[in-house]
């Protein structure tokens, strides 16, 4: 099987506060021992509620920050360990799509300059032959040439999310990372966007990883998944497994509160109560034992594995069947 992100034991720590008397400092444990690989070709699914650690391990997957420990296996090398060049060409390689298309896009930027400079700094083209490919990468994403000249504050929210899909294709990468791409559009635009990644994938074989909370979007796109919960992933399941059979209690949770547009539809729901850990001093054991209806004793002692419950689905809880 051919991987092409592979992440292991993958962490990361922010300090806060510089300690006081001699104390240590505090830290929040934003992403906290995860592993997954992503196959080519494959959209793989990162979702749970908001402040999880989708986004920093997104960043993590593309050293916009550094980790504490762990590492990020990318085509067969060490992220970690790249060099300042090294590092360039693993940018070419793979890009990212940001969550809110207002503030990803330079203001002062035309559209030929934001989709055109990834050309300039990989040395792909430049001065003619970069605007016939910047119009090209417009009309993919369902723009017009004729948009290049404007700048961003003459486009709509869904344009503007195009534009920074533009610009992500612009490097030619194999890997792209989807960061909340349809959040902060209306329901009529997700659709639009969600349908034309799918084609923009097939056609030019790109691997995605989705970021999202949204399991209707999740479902729409995803190959396989893996649900965080409070800095862990609680759950690896092929798509389809993972809608139909959740595993893990907080992903029973995450499903059942799902609004289902049968209103002679009823199911079952698990009701969680309480609010998710703080990460500066998250519960021991399992992170979700404090609100499941499920726990045992050993759960707020023992930290659970990922292990196989049924073929493509691994869940971290030993209680569960």
């Amino acid at each position: 099987m051919s991987y092409l992100v592979e992440v292991e034991e993958l962490t990361k720590y922010f300090q806060i506060g510089t300690g006081f008397l001699g104390r240590r400092p505090e830290s929040i444990h934003a992403v906290d021992h995860i592993s997954f690989n992503v196959r080519r070709g494959q959209t793989f699914g990162l979702v749970g509620e908001s402040a999880c650690g989708k986004t920093t391990t997104a960043k993590l997957l593309l050293r916009l920050i550094q980790p504490t420990s762990g590492s990020v296996i990318f085509d067969g090398i060490d992220v970690f360990k790249l060099s300042k060049k090294e590092l360039r060409e693993l940018r070419r390689r793979a890009q990212i799509v940001f969550q809110d298309p207002y503030s990803s896009l330079n203001p002062r930027l035309t559209v030929r300059k934001t989709i055109g400079t990834p050309l300039k700094i990989h040395g792909i083209a430049s001065g003619h032959e970069a605007d016939l490919i910047v119009g090209k990468l417009l009309e993919r994403v369902g723009l017009e040439r004729e948009h290049m000249n404007r700048f961003p504050h003459e486009f709509s929210g869904g344009q503007r999310q195009r534009i920074g899909i533009a610009r992500a294709l612009a490097a030619e990468p194999d890997f792209i990372i989807l960061d909340e791409p349809t959040s902060e559009l209306d329901v009529a635009v997700q659709a639009q966007i969600l349908n034309d990644l799918v084609g923009i994938q097939s056609s030019l074989n790109l691997t995605f990883l989705l970021i999202s909370h949204n399991l209707a979007v999740i479902r729409h796109m995803c190959d396989v998944v893996a649900v965080m919960y409070a800095g862990r992933i609680v759950e690896i399941a092929d798509a389809d497994k993972l809608f139909s059979s959740p595993g893990h209690p907080y992903t029973r949770a995450l499903m059942s509160a799902v609004p289902v547009p049968d209103p002679a539809f009823r199911r079952s729901k698990l009701v969680v109560t309480g609010e998710p850990p703080s990460l500066v001093k998250p519960p021991s054991g399992c992170r979700f034992h404090p609100r499941c209806p499920y726990s045992i004793a050993s759960c707020s002692v023992n930290e659970p594995s990922l292990l196989e419950k049924s073929p493509g689905q691994f869940v971290a809880c030993p209680v569960v069947n």
